[in-house]
């Protein structure tokens, strides 16, 4: 067994995280670790700059029209479930797929369930892929809104959003596009996809801590408030304000969050998301090539990686995958996500919704040697097992 872990499992969260990322966070929060924005001394301002300085800066990464509608959450789900609950109303019909993470099927689900809104889930071809024509055909009258997951985070592949983003402009549907998985890893460009809003989080492809996010939003859509609280401004009045971005927004900043998400911007921006991307692609050739020249391995969605991220499910013959995940964990000490991975459609699609699959997600951080490993791990539990 290996001393040094080989960590796979980066589609959960990324990790390492860069060191200078880290240290920065907790200088900058020593130094200006205030309530932003509600006070009028210098710190409580200095804080509040930051974070409208941060706000331009995600506007710019997503190619978002407005600032002011970068509006900041705990996570993607947070942003998803704030932009689902904040433009569904009685009668709604959404279109979502089946690639979808629980973050949108069970708000979705609820809906349903409360008798509030109708959803049709469209299906995925067996290489992974929605076709945009299925979406179209499934719009209807009363349509409102079209969800899809820019990239799965069972399968890697990444949705044809542009051409998705386009038919929805042409019919007048907003587009809800889940970047959770994408953002980092590939540009998110909200102009190019016609998205009406992105839902992203901090502590995935972004480099960020955990418990932060947000969700990017077109001017021209609009989101009812469905939180309210403080927000540092008008408080005489009981209505919570309507103005953005403090309509979607209650309570104290994640302030140190915030730090994080703006210095991993930075460290994506100083390499280059491209640099990054055909890094850990390389990688993940590497790996599927290895990996189907192995008797009993069963890989999902793979045969080609174009349109990809370094996601990989799999699973080994006669072994259940949380079997085949202990043992790469204990005997070979390479951390991988087993199971449903909280996407259980997906599974469904794929035959697998009754085991799950052992998935393998690379980052920036993973090297040729750790892959090599990986393979020649998958090799001897196949010989052990036979």
């Amino acid at each position: 067994m290996e001393d040094q872990v080989i960590y796979l499992d980066n589609a959960a969260t990324t990790y390492p995280k860069p060191s200078g990322i880290l240290h920065k966070m907790v200088e900058f929060y020593s130094q200006i670790g205030v309530s932003p924005g509600r006070g009028g001394y210098d710190l409580a301002t200095e804080a509040q700059e930051f974070i409208q300085q941060t706000r331009s800066k995600l506007a710019r990464f997503f190619n978002a029209p407005d600032p002011n509608r970068i509006i900041f959450t705990s996570n993607a789900t947070d942003g998803l479930n704030l932009a689902i609950f904040g433009l569904l109303h009685p009668g709604d019909h959404v279109i979502s797929t089946r690639l979808e993470h629980n973050s949108v099927l069970r708000p979705l689900y609820h809906l349903k369930q409360q008798k509030i809104i109708d959803y049709t889930l469209i299906p995925f071809n067996h290489q992974g892929f929605v076709d945009p024509n299925d979406i179209a055909r499934a719009i209807r009258p009363e349509t409102k809104l079209v969800i899809v997951n820019h990239a799965s985070n069972v399968i890697g592949t990444l949705q044809p959003v542009e051409e998705i983003g386009t038919l929805c402009q042409v019919a007048g549907v907003a587009f809800l596009v889940d970047a959770s998985q994408s953002a980092g890893q590939v540009v998110v460009d909200m102009g190019a996809m016609k998205a009406s809003a992105v839902a992203f989080t901090g502590h995935k492809s972004l480099y960020g801590p955990s418990g932060i996010g947000g969700l990017a939003l077109h001017p021209d859509l609009d989101i009812h408030t469905t939180r309210f609280g403080g927000t540092g401004i008008e408080s005489k009045s009981l209505v919570h304000t309507q103005d953005f971005p403090h309509r979607l927004e209650a309570g104290t900043h994640n302030l140190m969050g915030i730090m994080g998400l703006s210095l991993g911007i930075d460290y994506l921006l100083d390499i280059g998301i491209g640099t990054i991307h055909r890094q850990e692609m390389a990688l993940m050739q590497r790996l599927c090539n290895g990996l189907s020249r192995i008797k009993g391995v069963t890989l999902y969605c793979a045969e080609n990686m174009a349109d990809h991220l370094a996601v990989l499910s799999l699973n080994i013959s006669g072994i259940a995958p949380e079997d085949a995940g202990a043992i790469l964990d204990g005997d070979f000490n390479i951390a991988v996500r087993t199971g449903l991975h909280c996407a259980p459609l997906v599974h469904e699609s794929l035959g697998t919704g009754s085991t799950g699959a052992v998935r393998f997600s690379l980052g920036h951080f993973n090297t040729q040697a750790d892959i090599d490993r990986v393979i020649g791990a998958v090799s001897k539990i196949l010989a052990h097992h036979q």
